[in-house]
């Protein structure tokens, strides 16, 4: 959420909504933790922010060959 709020200006109302339901279908349980990842990531690039935001290892909390935020 944190992360989001550098975008938060950026994004559209329905990019806005996408991305919460996506938080929150990952809180629930109901997807992997890829998913808000990737859609977090995707954004994050198509905006301007701090360089040191795309260092943070939450974006890349696991190397890609454990898959492990593959599972739900």
């Amino acid at each position: 959420m944190h992360l989001k709020g550098f975008i938060k200006n950026e994004l559209a109302t329905a990019d806005k909504k996408e991305l919460l339901d996506v938080f929150e279908s990952y809180r629930q349980r109901l997807l992997p933790l890829i998913v808000p990842i990737t859609l977090l990531k995707h954004h994050l690039n198509r905006n301007r922010v701090p360089d040191w935001v795309h260092e943070q290892t939450y974006l890349n909390p696991y190397p890609m060959e454990l898959m492990l935020r593959n599972h739900v």
